[in-house]
């Protein structure tokens, strides 16, 4: 099932992401250090900046020029130049590895939940929990059909979840997974201090 997107908070900005998996790609790499409708809002700059968020047209530009389009005011991530390098390299590797179509890391070989994980995570910038958080809103949003993808999101899958992106369908999950986040923050600060 493929639900409508909140994940910007701006109806232009969702309808980018919804169209556009490279779109919604980047948004899940700029979702760090700043809050995630601002980073899922992001793909959307790009796209009043340079007429699309395109892998091919990306990586085909010279990194300090994509730079430039990234830090421009407002600027895509609040570290433009070290997110707009990693953009970049992400848009290389989608036109290198996939031939710049990014729905064939989730659709090429019918691959299952395992294998998807597997590929995000050989993206660059997408880390394990990066890679099983995008896995869990491909499954959740996006009606990824790939067998066992629950499993490998991990507690991500879970369909009661309120922990992520994956997990943000309107005001009220937002609220919900930003109360979880900084549930989480005070225990990691409370059990460094206490260590």
């Amino acid at each position: 099932m493929r639900r409508e997107l909140h994940l910007a908070g701006d109806p232009e900005a969702d309808a980018v992401l919804a169209q556009n998996p490279f779109a919604l790609l980047v948004g899940m790499l700029l979702d760090q250090q700043i809050p995630m409708e601002v980073a899922f809002a992001g793909p959307k700059k790009l796209v009043d900046r340079l007429g699309d968020c395109d892998a091919a047209q990306i990586a085909a530009m010279d990194p300090d020029q994509f730079i430039a389009v990234c830090a421009t005011p407002p600027a895509v991530h609040r570290f433009p130049k070290s997110m707009g390098q990693r953009i970049h390299d992400l848009a290389t590797t989608i036109v290198t590895d996939y031939g710049g179509d990014t729905g064939s890391i989730w659709a090429i070989g019918h691959p299952d939940g395992a294998t998807v994980l597997k590929r995000l995570k050989a993206l660059p910038g997408f880390g394990d929990q990066k890679a099983r958080i995008f896995l869990a809103l491909l499954g959740k949003q996006r009606g990824l059909a790939a067998k066992d993808w629950r499993e490998a999101a991990g507690d991500y899958g879970d369909p009661d979840a309120r922990m992520s992106i994956a997990d943000v369908v309107d005001d009220q999950s937002l609220a919900q997974v930003r109360a979880y986040k900084k549930e989480q923050k005070a225990a990691a600060k409370a059990a460094k201090a206490s260590s």
